[in-house]
């Protein structure tokens, strides 16, 4: 053993010795408790940040440790390898997006093996892979089969910079969640998967996912959005036509004073009469360039046009006017909104503004709401008024009973509604999945035959930044011949949503070999669910929320038998410096490189570990770098002196020969009962680590270590430290294990077991209280009887100062704890 811990030595070392023996590589084995650790794969974007390499550290400790403790452990690693950025590279550089994928690919597959991370590279994929994304189209296929695919013109989130759609959950306040550019409207033909078909299903599964956070799940009830209320009907005024609205608030429908389409509803210019169509018009183009999330803001100014027409109250007979509002979106209920001014915020704002009537019908109890005076919708629970036979009842009970009024009358009927929405897959991108169905003239829209899977995304494309698809300017790929009838045809040019291709990757990961189809069943039926996901926050109502949906999907068509991917959910922390997020905009990134290359990937891997709980945010401090490189220096000093005197020791098994050795023997095995607990019952590796770090202190403080008696009690101190740390710092750990003489890798010798009977402390530390307050301590034997207990605590010197010439009123004693004397 060398006298200094030389990481690079280390680690280079047993990185070889790994790939060598493939030391991770991972079978089914129906005599084995399988374990499915995975984090979310990353986008090869050219190299590794911190956040990967605090979340690839995390998921990498629970995998080894699982291994260390019996598990058959599947932790494999892969690439979102399609996507805009790639694209967007090639414009910039001159390059094709495959070439600067795969480059990058090679390069971080590289960075992310110096970290020691314990992957079965066997299985690695990327999702740009034929032999990955010719599964997906087949899959794209069976779904259109059963009406689950379907295409449809529709009004679209549009980002001017990517050129290309996105879908709701891809817009983040407004702006593309890629590239933070304001997005627009636009009205395109789209496809879309019949993500709704499956929202009770989403919805009702959240409640059986007790081990995802419940911040992520509220996210995704919200996103699905669940509400109940009625469909009612408005007759035209002076046409035989009318307008449905949903309403969750049928209570205050006797307030309703006009309505309020979306700009985008499809009766919107069919309403407008001849002398209100140029301002109609003019203000259907402006709102389509607005965002549909911030036209729903609270802040966003409320704006309308009249159309000319007007509609009747089902119950009042008032004439309302028809609005075209800003903040109406097509996307919830009808399109269409009865405004209630006097109870709903929005409505209330709008009305004023254009000098529209309003309506009291729910008041507070014993008060008195004029419309003339208000200055804000009241929107809580009240008593109705100003609402027929129904005057006097709380809005909240009036609910169901005007609801089963309305049904009654034919005036409307009870529906539930959703805010979810299709999921939009078509991206007007090349560096995607081809959608697999050509258009014939004769024909329509034919699917390609699975016998002509997959349409293998060509290569030769001129990238010159023209908004569209490059590959419909691509002759070759877009002319073809239609299936049935052999007469010319063309290819579809969209791509598929790279979101798409992230919904299902954990499934090919138990079979990435398969030559059958998209999954071998019986693989993945053994290796799914994915015990334990890693991965962030950001992606609840995104990857998460689609994931969920197509394992639904893959079920329903015979591929797998489980109803959810993700058994465990841990959402890591960000790793933030100088208060801020590293990023490369704010200048405050740290290098993995330049930090591997200085400390060492497990002083990397240790610090992002120690600092923080996994799922808070990690404060960087180049001083805890340093503060986690000294610690392993410390512990292979430690370990250099203490080898001489565990030469041909055998580990303690039996009583220490003295109180020292009992003392030491007590701590390590309280340490792995604390460490044990921190990693299998819950993430807190920070504890553990500090749990870890107070043993190699006490075994430092370990004086008589040259004593031959204390030999197996030092020995197992040792041996115990270095299992512990060997999910942590793997290189680092196993190199001692070696230099302890062990002939069988540390994985194979498992983690370590506490004797319970070791654990027992022969001492008490007791606090001495004076009327509650603390006053002194002492310590007693661990069978000390309660009166000797009491009788010590009161003559101790810092506790005779408050009780000198005092009777106690009673003195309690709380064993093994506390005496609280009463004075």
């Amino acid at each position: 053993m060398e006298e200094r811990y030389v990481p690079s030595a280390v680690e280079e070392k047993w990185q070889a010795i790994w790939e060598r023996n493939k030391s991770f590589k991972v079978t089914e084995d129906e005599t084995r408790r399988k374990y499915y650790l995975l984090e979310m794969f990353p986008y090869p974007s050219g190299r590794i940040h911190m956040g990967h390499v605090r979340n690839y550290s995390i998921g990498d400790v629970v995998a080894r440790f699982k291994r260390m403790r019996g598990f058959n452990v599947l932790h494999p690693m892969g690439w979102d390898a399609f996507g805009m950025p790639a694209e967007n590279a090639a414009i910039q550089n001159k390059s094709h997006p495959a070439a600067w994928t795969y480059e990058n690919i090679d390069y971080m597959r590289g960075q992310l093996k110096r970290m020691g991370l314990s992957y079965d590279w066997d299985r690695e994929l990327a999702t740009c892979d034929v032999e990955y994304y010719q599964w997906e189209q087949q899959i794209f296929l069976q779904m259109y089969e059963r009406g689950m695919a379907y295409k449809r013109n529709s009004s679209v989130n549009w980002c001017p910079t990517c050129e290309t759609v996105l879908a709701n959950e891809q817009v983040e306040d407004g702006a593309c969640w890629r590239c933070d550019s304001v997005v627009q409207q636009k009205e395109l033909e789209q496809w879309f998967f019949r993500i709704t078909d499956y929202a009770e299903e989403l919805l009702a599964c959240t409640e059986q996912l007790t081990g995802w956070p419940e911040r992520v799940l509220t996210m995704q009830r919200n996103w699905i959005g669940k509400s109940f209320g009625c469909e009612i009907t408005f007759p035209v005024a002076d046409r035989a036509e009318s307008i449905t609205v949903f309403t969750t608030r049928q209570d205050t429908l006797w307030g309703a004073t006009f309505m309020s389409l979306a700009p985008e509803h499809p009766m919107a210019l069919s309403l407008t009469t001849p002398d209100n169509l140029a301002q109609v018009t003019a203000f259907i183009d402006k709102v389509k360039g607005t965002d549909k999330i911030r036209r729903t803001a609270d802040d966003f100014e409320k704006e309308g046009v009249f159309t000319g027409s007007w509609c009747l109250n089902p119950i009042t007979g008032l004439r309302m006017p028809i609005y075209l509002a800003n903040f109406v979106l097509t996307d919830y209920g009808t399109g269409a909104v009865m405004a209630v001014p006097t109870h709903d915020q929005r409505d209330f704002e709008f009305a004023r503004k254009y000098g529209l009537q309003l309506q009291v019908v729910i008041q507070p109890e014993g008060e008195v709401l004029d419309p003339a005076t208000m200055t804000a919708a009241f929107t809580a629970e009240g008593v109705l008024v100003n609402s027929g036979q129904f005057d006097g009842m709380p809005s909240s009970a009036a609910k169901e009973a005007i609801a089963d009024y309305l049904e009654q009358q034919g005036l409307g009927k009870k529906t539930v509604n959703y805010r979810l929405r299709d999921w939009g897959i078509s991206r007007q991108r090349y560096w995607g999945n081809p959608i697999p169905i050509i258009y014939c003239d004769s024909c329509g829209a034919v699917p390609v035959p699975v016998k002509d899977l997959p349409v293998v995304l060509p290569k030769d494309v001129a990238f010159t930044g023209a908004g569209g698809s490059p590959l419909a300017r691509l002759e070759p790929f877009v002319k073809t011949a239609c299936p049935v009838c052999g007469k010319p045809a063309r290819r579809e040019t969209d791509t598929m949503d790279t979101f798409v291709e992230s919904s299902w990757y954990f499934l090919r990961y138990c079979c990435p070999d398969f030559t059958g189809g998209p999954l071998d069943k019986k693989k993945a039926e053994y290796w799914m669910s994915v015990d334990q996901y890693i991965g962030g926050i950001e992606h609840a109502v995104l990857h998460l929320l689609y994931a969920r949906f197509f394992t639904k999907v893959l079920r329903d068509l015979g591929y797998v038998n489980v109803d959810e991917p993700f058994t465990n959910l841990l959402t890591q922390g960000m790793v933030i410096k100088d208060g801020a997020k590293m990023s490369k905009s704010k200048g405050n990134v740290v290098d993995p490189n330049a930090l591997i290359e200085r400390y060492g990937a497990d002083t990397a891997r240790l610090f992002s570990l120690f600092a923080a709980p996994p799922e808070k945010d990690l404060d960087w401090s180049d001083q805890g770098v340093e503060g986690s490189f000294r610690f392993l220096s410390r512990l292979w000093k430690l370990m250099y002196e203490c080898l001489p005197f565990i030469a041909g020791v055998v580990a303690a098994s039996g009583e220490p020969a003295n109180a020292e050795a009992k003392a030491l023997r007590r701590t390590v095995h309280k340490t792995i009962r604390k460490v044990t607990g921190d990693l299998d019952e819950r993430f807190h590796f920070n504890t553990a680590i500090a749990a870890t770090m107070e043993l190699v202190n006490a075994i430092y403080a370990f004086t008589p270590k040259n004593a031959p008696e204390n030999g197996p009690v030092l020995r197992e101190a040792l041996e115990s430290v270095v299992r512990l740390l060997a999910p942590f710092v793997p290189h680092f750990a196993a190199e001692l294990w070696e230099v302890l003489g062990k002939a069988e890798s540390i994985e194979s010798a498992g983690w370590p077991d506490f004797d319970p009977a070791a654990t027992v402390d022969d001492e008490l530390l007791i606090v001495v209280q004076v009327n509650g307050k603390l006053r002194g301590r002492i310590t007693v034997a661990v069978d000390t009887a309660e009166e000797k207990v009491k009788a010590l605590a009161m003559a101790d010197d810092n506790v005779q100062a408050f009780v000198a010439g005092k009777t106690p009123k009673k003195v309690v004693y709380v064993p093994g704890k506390l005496v609280n004397i009463v004075v």
